[in-house]
Formats: structure tokens, C-alpha cells, sequence
């Protein structure tokens, strides 16, 4: 099959790659039906991270082809969308909803590619109510990562009736963080972008306000809209040491930061946090949990969160749209069959 390897920072190739077949009596094989760039793809291919011929990719929708002995919920045929972690759903910490932090949690082997193997597959994959209409794929495609955590963000933010969100974070999460947020009852949204095609997609998801300002000036704007108290709920989808402490600022005491943005070199100042009064919570989403309601809300068309793939291009173009989401010329690259 053909699959994308990232063979050192800025070299991603298309190459061929062994087909997957079943390794554990819990697999499953599927079809990719449409894969993505992820924004945390990024970091290895600017050399944050340090790729030695890697398999790319963890976003994903297909159709399962095989089934290992064990698996008992899925049959061959079903269209799917599954988490960027595999994961059982059955241990005591997936039972609480932390279905990234599984015991038996294990990335997948690359998913920007045409098949893909999925481990722990009843507990990973999540079927759709029947085979979709093409124009649902990238939302489908969306709920397996971005969407999912910009939901978790939400959540972990305490997002809610009547509250004001502020939205640290541009990219595909950021912009999903401000669907969820609305989705979820908050009254006022604080979109913080400088990108005017970011801004339009902000606003139809349902940001109220735009704030362009970073950093200190950024949180001084936040303050000025919240009658000097910051946010309820803040969103932090970068993971930067700027990004983390302008979420924690602007966010009021009593208030709830969701990050989701994976973090590099973030150091938290401990006394700073002690009097802040801010709650912290985040980390890898736990996507799985909340695929089936998210799942439902595409199927009946409620949500529409694959507006936020702008550029499609086939596999084989894949090096191209690393380089258009480097260089900010993509929000997020849906790539094709």
C-alpha cells in the first residue's frame, strides 16, 4: 500500500509500506476512507520533534475489511471512525472517560496511508448509523481527532449556560474548541486570531468577538471585555509556553482552563498558579468518549466541523500539504484516495 514517512524534519515522502494484516485477535484492518494533517503533525516536520522514518498520521474514517477472533462489535463492511489512541474502553480508567490514558493505550502505525491495522478494536472504532453521503467524511473525519478535542477542551473548561469562552488558538482545535463552545451553551466567545479567513470561521462557528492581541496585551484585551475579571472558561489549543500562562491570565479567578495544546517546553509558574485561583485541566482527549454523540450530531446535521479542511489534495500530494500548513497557507489538510 502506499503510506506517507516522515524520514527527518521538512522530508515527508509517499512511499510504498507493507499492507497491515492482523496481529492481535482484538485488530481490526480498515480501508481509509479520508485522512488528515494534523496540526501536531507540524511539530516533527519543523524539527521540534526528532522523525527518523515515521509513519505518519492518526486521523481517520474507513471501512473495516477484517477482523481478529475477538472482536464482537464490529462486522466486515462497517464504516467507522476511530480515536487517535487505541484503547480497550474497558479498563477502570477508560470506564471514567479517559479513554487516551488507557492501560493498555497504544498510538497507531500510521494512518495517512490506505489501510490501516487498529488495535483494540471494539474499544477504538466507533461505527456509523449506516455508510454516510461523501459530504459527511471530513466532519466524520474531523470527530476522529480535532473535533473530539476541541470538545474535550470545552468540557474541561467547564464550558457551560451563560458563560463567557475565551479561545487561545487559531487551528483546527481552536476553531472546533469555538463549535463546542457553542454547542455547549456559552453566551459569549472570545475568538484570539490574526487571520482574517480564521476570523470569518470563527464567526460561523459562533464567536461574538474577535480579540488579535497576544500575549500580555492580549490578556489586558480579555480583561477590558469581561469587566476586568477574565473568562469563565478559556481554551488553550497551541502548547506554548506564551500560549499556556495568556490562557491561565485571562482567565478569572474561580475559572476553568482547558488545554489540549500538546505541550513543548511549557514550565508553570508555581506561585503565580497558587494565587491565580485557576483550575487546570487537559492533556491528550480522550476522544473516544465522546465519538457516538458526536457522531450522531454529523449524521443528523446539526454540526459541521469539516469546514475547517480548506485544502484537499490526494495522498500522493501529502509533502504538499505539510508544506501549505507550515506555512500557513492551509488551516488543515484533508487528503484523499
Amino acid at each position: 500500500m502506499r503510506g506517507v514517512i516522515m524520514h527527518t524534519p521538512g522530508d515527508v515522502r509517499v512511499e510504498d509500506r507493507p499492507t497491515p494484516t492482523i496481529i492481535d485477535p482484538t485488530d481490526a484492518i480498515i480501508r481509509i476512507a479520508a485522512t488528515c494533517i494534523c496540526g501536531s503533525d507540524l511539530w516533527p516536520y519543523r524539527g521540534v520533534d526528532h522523525p527518523d522514518h515515521m509513519p505518519m498520521g492518526h486521523e481517520y474514517v474507513g471501512v473495516v475489511t477484517e477482523i481478529g477472533a475477538d472482536v464482537e462489535t464490529l462486522q466486515v463492511g462497517d464504516f467507522v471512525v476511530g480515536s487517535f489512541f487505541a484503547s480497550d474502553n474497558t479498563c477502570e480508567i477508560c470506564q471514567a472517560g479517559y479513554q487516551s490514558r488507557c492501560v493498555h493505550a497504544t498510538g497507531l502505525d500510521g494512518t495517512q496511508a490506505e489501510y490501516a491495522r487498529i488495535p483494540f478494536a471494539d474499544g477504538t472504532l466507533v461505527s456509523t448509523p449506516g455508510r454516510p453521503d461523501p459530504d459527511l467524511i471530513p466532519s466524520l473525519l474531523a470527530a476522529s481527532d480535532v473535533l473530539g478535542t476541541g470538545w474535550f477542551a470545552a468540557v474541561a473548561a467547564e464550558v457551560g449556560q451563560g458563560k463567557t469562552v475565551a479561545v487561545v488558538g487559531d487551528g483546527a482545535v481552536g476553531l472546533l474548541g469555538i463549535l463546542a463552545a457553542k454547542e455547549l451553551g456559552a453566551e459569549r466567545i472570545i475568538a484570539m486570531s490574526r487571520h482574517a479567513d480564521r476570523q470569518a470561521l470563527a464567526r460561523e462557528f459562533g464567536a461574538t468577538d474577535i480579540v488579535e492581541e497576544r500575549g500580555d496585551e492580549g490578556v489586558t484585551r480579555i480583561k477590558e471585555l469581561t469587566n476586568g475579571l477574565g473568562a469563565h472558561s478559556v481554551i488553550e489549543a497551541v502548547g506554548t509556553q506564551e500560549s499556556m500562562m495568556q490562557a491561565i491570565r485571562a482567565t478569572r479567578a474561580g475559572g476553568h482552563v482547558g488545554y489540549v495544546g500538546v505541550s513543548h517546553d511549557v514550565a508553570l509558574p508555581g506561585e503565580e498558579l497558587f494565587f491565580s485561583g485557576v483550575h487546570l485541566h487537559g492533556g491528550p482527549a480522550p476522544v473516544r468518549r465522546f465519538l457516538p454523540q458526536l457522531i450522531q450530531l454529523i449524521w443528523d446535521r446539526k454540526i459541521d466541523p469539516g469546514k475547517v479542511f480548506d485544502l484537499t489534495l490526494p495522498l500522493e500530494q501529502a509533502a504538499e500539504g505539510y508544506r501549505a500548513m507550515d506555512q500557513r497557507r492551509a488551516t488543515k489538510v484533508l487528503l484523499t484516495f
